[in-house]
């Protein structure tokens, strides 16, 4: 049960913060009305404070008054009777039965009053009047020191603040008491106690009208403050509604105008800040399409003199042996910048294919492993030729799996061809790895590397990192453009991690199931500002 209130009492949380962070109406209502309320509080203690000072200030003053005027009247019927020494104590017990009534008829307190005489002790004497009280008079509230401080006979009333009981209910009071002198009897103590309990109930009363119309304040606060927020925050959700669609391709979308406000203001200016985007880009959509059409018109319209350049070529190279040696190497120059041409201009028609989304898979089944050890095979020649060792480590990636065997073969070709171009005849290790999500291929070299900057850039169309650099494979500069495309149309990604004088590492991800998104890779790499020594399985390898 514990568990399950905490679980609840997380998810009520979640759901509040939740509501914090999205939105602008719950937080605007809710530090208003966190504000009013405290505003509210401060200033409904304060009257209250201010209120229930004054009433019991002017109770103290009325009960006093009547106090002090009680005692007035009953010492004046003491005195006034004959302070002869034949007073016998039938007669002073009826004199004290007139000042109790003549107490009580002085006293008009709502809540009722109730009184005491009792002798001072120690006082002399040859009378003795017993202790007169009210029937339900609260001896237990006079204190000692009240009585003390009325025994000292300083000719001022003694005041003190008690609680009264009623039933089993603690209502305030006041406790008044005085000197009496009674001749023949001595002095005696006149103690009143006067019931607050009508002062205390306009009190409640005007706590809980204050409580009801601070609560009803605020109440009316935050209902204010949610249409104002509401006239601000519908428009701006309206604008970022818009701002969604018209970011989704719906071009034509606008926000509507109502009014002539700043909200309105703003629509219309948004409204003309969307119209000329949208110029801007179908006119930039057109002017890619145009782009696109002429790439692959003119890619097409050379195929037909380049197949005539070829073959001519092809008959100059076959003959070069024949003709002089500066003829024989312009025909071997011919030949060679043909070739590259016709590289060139395939991966031209391909890159017009991806910008035209007129590219599709051909899936068939392949294992990733088997085909890095056909690739591997395939530059061994080439590596030994550049003074590279190639090395291969398979630790996963034995599965079969769906892919475009052709694609994924041309990514490899073109990680492998430049592992051994900026490899400086150092070792390039190719690794194949693979977990529960996906199956990763890593091509890494150990040559010039590159900056942070330039890595970030190694798959723009026809960018290099160093264009004085000589090519001993040759290339077109869109290889990696390319390979980044067929990866992303199997749902993978590739990777790359280099630093300047340390190398640089390719890692092919490939998903078994659904695209990646941002899940780790089989073979993880670090941040490019961070050391790498290579793939774990090369590590564990050695």
């Amino acid at each position: 049960m514990r568990r399950r209130l905490r679980r609840w009492v997380r998810r009520g949380w979640y759901a509040v913060a939740w509501l914090w962070r999205r939105s602008l109406m719950v937080r605007s209502v809710a530090i208003t009305v966190a504000t009013s309320g405290l505003a509210v509080a401060i200033i409904g203690t304060a009257v209250m404070i201010s209120i229930s000072n004054n009433v019991y200030a002017q109770r103290r003053d009325q009960i006093e008054a009547e106090s002090a005027r009680a005692t007035v009247v009953a010492q004046g019927i003491f005195d006034a009777a004959t302070a002869a020494e034949d007073n016998n104590q039938t007669e002073l017990e009826t004199l004290q039965s007139e000042a109790q009534d003549a107490i009580l008829s002085n006293t008009t307190s709502p809540g009722g009053t109730r009184i005491a005489i009792e002798r001072t002790p120690g006082q002399p004497g040859p009378q003795v009047l017993q202790t007169l009280a009210s029937r339900d008079f609260p001896d237990e509230v006079i204190t000692d020191a009240l009585r003390r401080e009325v025994g000292k006979d300083t000719g001022r009333l003694s005041l003190q603040p008690v609680q009264l009981d009623d039933d089993g209910r603690r209502e305030p009071g006041l406790a008044v008491g005085s000197v009496l002198q009674i001749p023949s009897a001595g002095q005696y103590e006149l103690y009143i106690v006067y019931d607050l309990s009508d002062a205390q109930q306009t009190l409640d009363f005007v706590s809980q009208t204050l409580s009801i119309g601070g609560v009803a304040l605020i109440v009316l606060i935050a209902l204010v403050t949610s249409l104002v927020v509401r006239l601000v925050v519908v428009p701006i959700r309206g604008a970022a509604e818009t701002s969604r669609k018209i970011a989704a391709g719906r071009l034509d979308e606008r926000i509507p105008v109502r009014g002539h406000d700043d909200i309105a203001i703003l629509a219309r200016s948004f409204n003309d800040m969307a119209d000329a985007v949208s110029r801007q880009i179908t006119q930039l959509a057109e002017l890619s399409r145009v782009q696109q059409r002429f790439v692959s018109d003119v890619s097409h319209e050379l195929r037909t003199p380049l197949t005539t350049i070829r073959l001519a070529g092809d008959m100059l190279f076959d003959s070069r042996h024949a003709f002089e040696p500066s003829v024989g190497r312009s025909a071997e120059l011919l030949h060679a910048q043909v070739e590259r041409f016709e590289l060139l201009l395939a991966d031209l028609l391909e890159i017009s294919r991806y910008d035209a989304q007129a590219v599709q898979l051909d899936t068939e089944p392949v294992v990733p492993a088997s085909l890095a050890v056909d690739i591997v095979e395939e530059f061994r020649p080439l590596a030994e030729r550049a003074g590279t060792e190639l090395q291969l480590v398979t630790p996963g990636g034995h599965t079969t799996m769906q892919l475009d065997a052709k694609r994924i073969r041309r990514i490899l070709r073109n990680l492998v061809g430049n592992a051994i171009e900026h490899g400086d005849a150092k070792p390039v290790q190719v690794v194949v790895d693979s977990d529960a999500r996906s199956v990763a291929i890593a091509v890494r070299d150990q040559g010039v590397g590159m900056p942070p900057e330039d890595a970030a850039r190694v798959f723009d169309r026809f960018w290099r990192a160093d264009p004085s650099r000589k090519r001993t494979i040759g290339g077109t500069g869109l290889g990696l453009a390319i390979s980044l495309g067929d990866a992303n149309l199997h749902g993978g990604r590739i990777d790359v991690w280099s630093r300047p004088g340390e190398g640089s590492t390719f890692v092919l991800t490939l998903p078994r199931g659904e695209a990646l998104g941002t899940a780790t890779s089989a073979i993880p790499l670090p941040e490019l500002d961070e050391t790498y020594d290579g793939p774990r399985a090369v590590r564990e390898d050695r």
